[in-house]
């Protein structure tokens, strides 16, 4: 058979979009979920909302220190009104006396009879008494109540990830435990006779197995508890039954390696022979190779053994069908702008994720300068790197055009 007929035509594969809106389709979001502890929640996903019981703030407050009054009662500047209570914070009024002003500090409850708070900065103390240097509007420096959280409110939606301002909004309307996703169980292989456990003797024709750690790494940033199925051998026997093993204890199996055609790739048949392979080339580069499919009811997606290739294809496909199985509705890639700091005079077929490096000019404007590699094997690009650029399929680029750019700070999360 020909180089030609063994290497499928490029209108045979699917499109980036098309890939991804099957893959998340078939995403199912996990059903069962646990309480936690308010302060275990921080990473967790939220499977039920945060409904406030409360009105946040619970009263009206003054948003300053100085004196809570009637406007009515300080017509003209230089007004003077006898202090009639001191409120600090925390303290239960009583109604104001008319003709009277309360000193009152930041975060102390309104009097009733009270329409105004005037800062300290324009008053003068006299003794008992007070003196307004200004003319007084109704309504200034109150904080009402419910202004910034109304009782039976949604505070949080469900399908959040909790971040530390999470965890605060939570606890201030008196949330002790949340409703959070079971996490993900992820089964985790790598096919190849030639990978080594890192701290192994390094013998010849032998490589380290990166891929494995890269892989639990993004897998742990998004929450996902890894079994760990370690070093499979290039057999078609010890592929269907690692499989199998991970597809009986996991939400999802993820291999790395042998998805490709050759001689010594038996994941592809594997799954065929186990169970469904819905999804298999991409018109992308790096990962043209990204197989998905189901092992017995249990999703799969087996991605190429070059660590690159795994990293993008993670970002690319994984990541998004996590991020739906556990109830998230932002698995979207999110894009900014930047100029090119570059020349893409011969633009390959296919739509290319490169290796970037964001940077910022003296006025501000945002460059994308690219690594020199596009091997798929060179992971120290990775860290070079910042982020993936994304170059349109058959699109040349100079020096100053717009490109879109993904950071790694907002897709590993």
């Amino acid at each position: 058979m020909s180089a030609t007929e063994c290497t499928p035509h490029l209108n045979d594969l699917l499109s980036y979009e098309q890939a991804v809106e099957q893959i998340v389709a078939a995403a199912q979001p996990l059903t069962e979920h646990r309480s936690v502890p308010l302060r275990e929640a921080l990473g967790c996903v939220l499977a039920e909302p945060v409904i406030s019981s409360i009105d946040v703030p619970g009263w009206d407050y003054s948003a300053m220190d100085g004196y809570a009054l009637r406007a009515a009662d300080s017509a003209h500047s230089g007004a003077e009104l006898p202090v009639s209570q001191r409120l600090p914070a925390g303290v239960s009024p009583e109604p104001l006396e008319p003709g009277t002003a309360a000193r009152i500090f930041t975060g102390a409850p309104i009097p009733a009879g009270a329409d105004t708070v005037v800062m300290q900065e324009v008053c003068e103390a006299l003794d008992d008494r007070v003196r307004i240097n200004t003319e007084v509007q109704p309504d200034s420096n109150i904080r009402r109540r419910g202004e910034d959280i109304e009782r039976d409110s949604v505070v949080i939606p469900a399908g959040t990830k909790l971040q530390p301002q999470h965890i605060g909004l939570a606890a201030t309307v008196g949330c002790a435990r949340l409703s959070v996703v079971r996490p993900p169980k992820v089964a985790l292989l790598a096919s190849g006779d030639e990978l080594v456990t890192p701290g192994e003797p390094l013998e010849p024709g032998k490589i380290y197995n990166s891929n494995l750690f890269s892989a639990t790494a993004m897998l742990q940033a998004l929450g996902c508890e890894v079994i760990d199925m370690g070093i499979v051998e290039d057999t078609l026997q010890a592929t269907k039954a690692a499989l199998s093993r991970a597809a009986a204890q996991a939400d999802l199996v993820l291999a790395s390696g042998g998805v490709s055609v050759g001689e010594e790739d038996h994941v592809k048949p594997a799954v065929e022979a186990l169970g469904s392979l819905d999804l298999w080339k991409i018109a992308i580069r790096p990962g043209k190779p990204v197989a998905f499919g189901t092992i017995g009811g249990t999703p799969f997606i087996g991605s190429p053994g070059n660590p690159v290739s795994l990293f993008v294809t993670f970002i690319l496909f994984v990541r998004p069908f996590l991020l739906r199985m556990q109830g998230r509705d932002d698995w979207r890639l999110q894009p900014m702008t930047a100029k090119a700091d570059f020349d893409w005079p011969k633009p390959d077929k296919r739509r290319e994720f490169h290796r970037a490096r964001l940077f910022y000019d003296e006025a501000g404007i945002p460059w994308l300068k690219m690594h020199p590699s596009r091997s798929s094997g060179v992971l120290s690009s990775m860290t070079w790197a910042n982020g993936l650029i994304v170059i349109p399929e058959n699109t040349p680029l100079k020096r100053g055009d717009d490109v879109r750019f993904l950071p790694f700070s907002e897709i590993l999360t």
